[in-house]
This record gives structure tokens, C-alpha cells and sequence, in this order.
């Protein structure tokens, strides 16, 4: 007799088994003995909170179906609030405890605590914005949002203790690969769980036909500030990470270029689609890196990679304007492709695929 495991003993094991593989992978990665492991390293940690960040923002442009280009402000929310509890609150206190094993694990909670307090600030400032703004649609909204991120920007220019315009330096090198990619990890199963529950199904109704949702009851205002809400506050988990790995923070890092960026990673890989939005994120990560080369064969050096980037950015949206996965997830295209790998006989009359009836037209 078959008998499942309780979802909660479950998930625990699947969570287990990630984290050891990532810890696994966090020790060997740094003993391989290859020369620029370090820069390989920092590439594979930039593409994991870019993920963070696509994903993220796919639950406000993807599923609920708005038009965000403010991440790059929640971002910086993140990232400049949990590095000045680190900097002036809890680095000190580290300091003053002796090396070992407490020392290490207390590290470990702090960044756990900045981040996670980076990523409610973060969230706090998307209801701000949400609640009143989020009455608008379509370009109206987008127009805010890119107003909100550049508000945010010149604000810290303008704050001394987080370094105004000069930069925050100094931030404790707390996060590494471990930590990225267990929030990473995190953010894409929180998202799909969401997706799959009576709130995603809320946000796609309004995605789909907002006035239709309205009139079968949705409030929609209601979910799509959830939808900022959740979407900002693992944006600024991603800024936490991202401030504690660079260890320097400038305003410059988070204009609204950057917003523009994980906008493009959500269009590429699909509207809609998690992995899409993880494929693109990794795409367009390591794309200007591997284009560096390109540079050694130009005349004078020059580095046409941006100019290459752009180009085939064009030529994918002329092409695929639903991005790579559209709104299916990875493994609904390859099991959509195993379906259609029989099919029917066009010289049987019967519409028989191997000598079976061929199912009724639902």
C-alpha cells in the first residue's frame, strides 16, 4: 500500500538535500584549482541574485500582470539599510566576540537578520508606492515606478551616514554562494507555490482581463499591492545579498538602467514563466561576460559586446516577441513536445494513431 509523506516532513527533506548540495558545491567550488576561479565565482553570484531579482519581479510584471521598472530602488532599499545595521550595529559586536565556531554562526544570523530586515523596509516602501499608484495601469504605473527608483537614488545621494554620493564602503563580506542561491532557490519555489494558490490564481484573473475580475469580485488594488509587496520584499533580500558580496554600494549601481536590465531578463524569458525568468536571468548574466573576447579580434580593441548584446536582444524580441518560454515553464514544453512525438496516420480514415481510437474532441 502506498503511503505519502506529510508535505511539511517533505518539503523539510527537499530543503535538506538543497542545502547540503549547496554547501557542497559553496566548499568545492572555491578548491577547484583553476586559475580566475575567483572571477568564475563572482559571475556564477551575480547570476544568482539576478535570479532573485527576474523571478521577483516576474510575480508583478509576469503573473499579476502590471508594468514595474522600480526594482532597482527596492534593491537599493535592501541593500543600503541591511548594510548600515551590519556596518554600525552588528560587525561591532562581532568584533568584540573571540574567533571560532560563535563567532561564525553569529555571523551567519546577523546577515540573516540585515537582510531579512533590508527586505521588509523594502517591502514597506512597495506598499507606499503600491497603495496609491497602483490605481493606474499600463504605461501610467511603469512612469511611476521609474520616478519612485530615481526618489530612492536621490535620496541616498543625499544621506551622509550611508556614504551619500561617495558610496558605502567598508560592508562586512558576509554573503557568498551559499546564501544567494538558497534565497534564489527560496524566491522560485515561493513564487510557484504562489502561482499555484488562490491568491496566484487572483493575480493571473487580473492579469487576464482586469474589469472582468472586478465584476466576479476580485478586489484588485488588494492583490496587486500584494503582488508589489511580495515582489519588493525579495528584491531587497537580493540588495542585502548583493551589498554584503561587493562590500561597496553606490548610488550609480542602482539607476534605473538597472531596473531596465531585470525588466529585459522577465521579457526574454516570458511573462508568466518562472524558469523562463531563471534561464533569461543566467542568458543575459553571463552574455557580456563571454563577450569580452570579442574585443581581441576588433581593430584597436575596441569592445562591440554591448553593441552585440543589444543586437541579439533585437533580433530574439522580432523574433519570439513571447519570450523564450512564453508563459509555459521549462518542463511544460518538453512534455508538451513527448506528446506530439506520435502523431496521427493522415492515410487513416478513422483518425487511428497506431491501431488505437484516437481520443474525442473535448
Amino acid at each position: 500500500m502506498k503511503t505519502s509523506l506529510p508535505w511539511w516532513l517533505r518539503d523539510f527533506l527537499l530543503l535538506s538535500g538543497f542545502v547540503a548540495v549547496l554547501i557542497g558545491l559553496s566548499y568545492g567550488l572555491e578548491a577547484i584549482p583553476i586559475a580566475g576561479i575567483a572571477y568564475y565565482n563572482r559571475i556564477l553570484v551575480i547570476m544568482g541574485i539576478n535570479i532573485t531579482l527576474a523571478v521577483s519581479l516576474n510575480i508583478i510584471n509576469g503573473h499579476a500582470g502590471q508594468f514595474s521598472l522600480g526594482h532597482a530602488g527596492f534593491m537599493a532599499i535592501g541593500a543600503y539599510f541591511s548594510a548600515y545595521l551590519t556596518y554600525y550595529h552588528f560587525a561591532p559586536r562581532l568584533d568584540k566576540m573571540p574567533a571560532g565556531t560563535g563567532q561564525f554562526v553569529m555571523q551567519n544570523v546577523y546577515l540573516v537578520i540585515a537582510v531579512l530586515a533590508g527586505g521588509l523596509l523594502a517591502a514597506l516602501a512597495g506598499y507606499l508606492v503600491g497603495l496609491p499608484s497602483l490605481r493606474l495601469r499600463g504605461d501610467y504605473l511603469a512612469i511611476v515606478t521609474l520616478g519612485f527608483g530615481e526618489i530612492i537614488r536621490v535620496l541616498i545621494l543625499n544621506i551622509d551616514t550611508i556614504g551619500a554620493a561617495r558610496g558605502f564602503s567598508g560592508i562586512p563580506h558576509w554573503s557568498n554562494f551559499f546564501w544567494v542561491f538558497l534565497v534564489a532557490g527560496l524566491t522560485i519555489v515561493i513564487s510557484w507555490r504562489l502561482v499555484q494558490s488562490s491568491v496566484g490564481r487572483a493575480f493571473l484573473a487580473v492579469r487576464e482581463d482586469q474589469i472582468a475580475a472586478e465584476a466576479m469580485g476580485v478586489d484588485t488594488t488588494k492583490y496587486k499591492v500584494k503582488a508589489f509587496v511580495i515582489g519588493s520584499f525579495m528584491a531587497g533580500v537580493a540588495g542585502g545579498l548583493y551589498a554584503h558580496y561587493m562590500m561597496y554600494l553606490n548610488p550609480q549601481m542602482f539607476m534605473f538602467v538597472k531596473s531596465f536590465e531585470v525588466v529585459a531578463m522577465v521579457v526574454l524569458g516570458g511573462l508568466g514563466s518562472i524558469s523562463g525568468s531563471v534561464v533569461a536571468a543566467v542568458i543575459l548574466t553571463f552574455l557580456p561576460e563571454g563577450l569580452r573576447s570579442v574585443k581581441d579580434y576588433m581593430p584597436g580593441g575596441r569592445d562591440p559586446r554591448m553593441v552585440i548584446y543589444s543586437i541579439m536582444l533585437i533580433v530574439l524580441m522580432l523574433t519570439r516577441p513571447q519570450g523564450l518560454f512564453g508563459r509555459r515553464e521549462l518542463w511544460q514544453i518538453f512534455g508538451r513536445r513527448k506528446k506530439t512525438d506520435v502523431t496521427p496516420d493522415a492515410g487513416d480514415a478513422n483518425g487511428k494513431v497506431n491501431g488505437d481510437a484516437a481520443p474525442p474532441i473535448q
